[in-house]
């Protein structure tokens, strides 16, 4: 049982980075291509979700979803998102 706090595999690329025995991925570009696409993948993965809210807001919602002429629920998810975006800042 490893008590250190590293992982074994943390150990191990410690040990390859000290020993200098690191190489280069073979198609370093293709790779590259391959990790950034699955990240953006999982980042626009939508996944449905019940609320309960008001009627008058649902009402206010499709309401103003119209005015924008977009799904009422579309708006949702955007209003949420650019909450969320201020929050992180």
């Amino acid at each position: 049982m490893n008590t250190l706090p590293y992982s074994t595999e943390e150990l191990e690329i410690l040990a390859a980075i000290e020993g200098n025995t690191l190489k280069s991925v073979p198609n370093l570009n293709a790779e590259i291509e391959q990790v950034t696409m699955s990240v953006k993948n999982k980042l626009n993965k939508r996944k449905p979700v019940n609320l309960r809210l008001l009627e008058t807001d649902i009402e206010g919602i499709k309401t103003e979803a119209i005015k924008q002429g977009i799904p009422y629920q579309t708006l949702i998810g955007s209003v949420l998102h650019q909450y969320l975006g201020r929050l992180a800042k």
